[in-house]
Order: structure tokens, then C-alpha cells, then sequence
């Protein structure tokens, strides 16, 4: 009785600093958990970019942060829908995280890069209107550069880039501007290079989600 009665009064610095540390240490565990897991709901499996609620968010802050000096970016993969016929679904998610890849490298690590859908893929990042030509063509190049698949063979691919700033679409609203650089870039789909919209790609009209038009016809195509 005693012995235990006495007990308190024996527990000294180091006998806290033990006692305080587990719960500390799991409590520090399962916010590592959690935040891993909160990353993972953010990022699409295959190609790690942003879902598109994750993407719009950062998207967002970036535009009213550098305003004028955004660029909104589509890329859609040209004749995916081959490649997964003809060489398998495999193949078409290696090239499909191959393209998202580039992208990543190519816009920043302050840029918001992100899936949408399929084979649609976005990005938001400052670029000042003097570099805007320069860097698009430099990103075709790089979309444009064979795929090497797990069993050694190589793909050719290619994909359209379409883009939009505050400055050449007139507004500052994402989703106008997405708008905006999909119309441009399913109206020069197939052609090897990137496209920039302008004001009049913003209110390009929309049927089930597909622009009316027909791609490379210098009109429109899907909707954002």
C-alpha cells in the first residue's frame, strides 16, 4: 500500500518524457497516415497528377496570384484510342504516364498540373506572354518524342496542345479559359503544333460535352 501510495512522487523528468512520447509519437504516425492517404485522393494512380478537384483548386490561386502572366494549358493525346487497340491497354497507360510526365517536367513545380479525364490532361503556370509561343513549342516537342514500353518497343505519339492567357481569351475565369484552350486545340488538332485561343474560343457551344465542328477544320472540338 505504501509502495504504491509513494509511487507519484517518484516519477521525474525522463519518467514523463517516456510516458508523453507515445502518445506523441502516435499521434505523429497517424498524421503521416492520413496525410498520405489525403495525397493519394488527390492524385490520379497512373499518371500522378491531380484529380481535377485538387488541380482546380491550386488552378485557381495561381490565376489570382500572377494574373495576366497565366497560361492555361490542354493537352489531348492524338489517336490514343489506336494505341490501345492495336498494342493493349498496357501500352496505352505507358504512354498515357509517359505524356503526363513530360507535362509535369515541362510546366514546374509551381505549376498545377492535372488529369481530367481519359486521355485529357491540363496545366496552369505563370508564363509571361513573351515566352508563351516559345514554351508551347517547346512542350510539342516533348509530347512529341517516342515512348518506350516495358518489352523494349518503341511508339511514336503525339498529342495536341491548346492554350489560353487573361490576355488573348479577354477573361480571368478557369473554366472559360479551359474552354477557350480546348476549342483552340481541337481546332488544330493534328497539326503538330499548339494553338492560342482567343476571346472567341470562349463561347465555342457545346452538345454532350463535344464542341460541334470536326477536329482540324479550325473550328472546335470537345468540351472542357
Amino acid at each position: 500500500m505504501d509502495s504504491a501510495l509513494s509511487t507519484p512522487g517518484r516519477i521525474g523528468p525522463r519518467t514523463l518524457l517516456l510516458t508523453t512520447a507515445v502518445p506523441l509519437t502516435g499521434w505523429a504516425i497517424h498524421a503521416l497516415t492520413l496525410h498520405k492517404r489525403l495525397a493519394t485522393t488527390r492524385r490520379d494512380p497512373l499518371t500522378g497528377l491531380l484529380r481535377r478537384d485538387a488541380y482546380t483548386t491550386r488552378a485557381r490561386r495561381l490565376l489570382a496570384r500572377h494574373g495576366d502572366d497565366t497560361a492555361v494549358v490542354m493537352v489531348d493525346a492524338d489517336r490514343f484510342k489506336a494505341i490501345n487497340d492495336s498494342l493493349g491497354h498496357a501500352a496505352g497507360d505507358t504512354v498515357l504516364a509517359a505524356l503526363a510526365a513530360r507535362l509535369t517536367t515541362w510546366a514546374g513545380p509551381r505549376s498545377a498540373t492535372g488529369r481530367l479525364g481519359g486521355d485529357e490532361l491540363a496545366a496552369v503556370l505563370p508564363l509571361p506572354a513573351p515566352l508563351l509561343e516559345q514554351r508551347l513549342a517547346q512542350l510539342v516537342r516533348m509530347l512529341h518524342s517516342p515512348v518506350v514500353l516495358d518489352d523494349g518497343r518503341t511508339v511514336d505519339v503525339a498529342a495536341s496542345v491548346g492554350a489560353a492567357t487573361p490576355n488573348t481569351a479577354g477573361v480571368r475565369d478557369l473554366s472559360l479559359l479551359q474552354r477557350a484552350a480546348d476549342a483552340a486545340m481541337y481546332g488544330g488538332k493534328y497539326s503538330g503544333r499548339a494553338h492560342v485561343a482567343t476571346a472567341a474560343h470562349t463561347t465555342v457551344p457545346s452538345i454532350n460535352g463535344r464542341r460541334a465542328g470536326r477536329p482540324g477544320t479550325g473550328v472546335w472540338g470537345w468540351a472542357a
